[in-house]
């Protein structure tokens, strides 16, 4: 799995790479078809203080996509994975049951 991080108008830290890798390599345990993984990090609004995260996970035939904002990039990444997890489970049960019908 190739994992891009981008970060908007800003230097991530070593600390925050390494565990967004982390976290977005845990998805590989519902899925082993993940090609791609692109994470972009961005200030909403520089004054708030409002952090987003948007991963996007490339899998044959589909994109998915997850996009999440708080008040710390590790909060926002955590629960875009949750969100991926859960539409990676999706997919998973869909093929199953394709698989099943022939």
């Amino acid at each position: 799995m190739n994992i891009t991080i981008t970060a908007r108008k800003f230097k991530a830290h070593d600390t925050l790479k390494e565990f967004i890798t982390a976290e977005v390599e845990s998805l590989s345990r519902f899925n082993d078809d993940i090609l791609d993984a692109d994470i972009i990090l961005s200030y909403i609004n520089s004054n708030t203080s409002v952090k987003s995260a948007e991963i996007i996970i490339k899998v044959p035939k589909q994109k998915l996509t997850a996009t999440e904002s708080s008040d710390d990039f590790k909060k926002s990444v955590s629960s875009a994975v949750e969100k991926l997890a859960s539409q990676l489970k999706k997919l998973k049960s869909k093929k199953t049951a394709v698989r099943i019908k022939q």
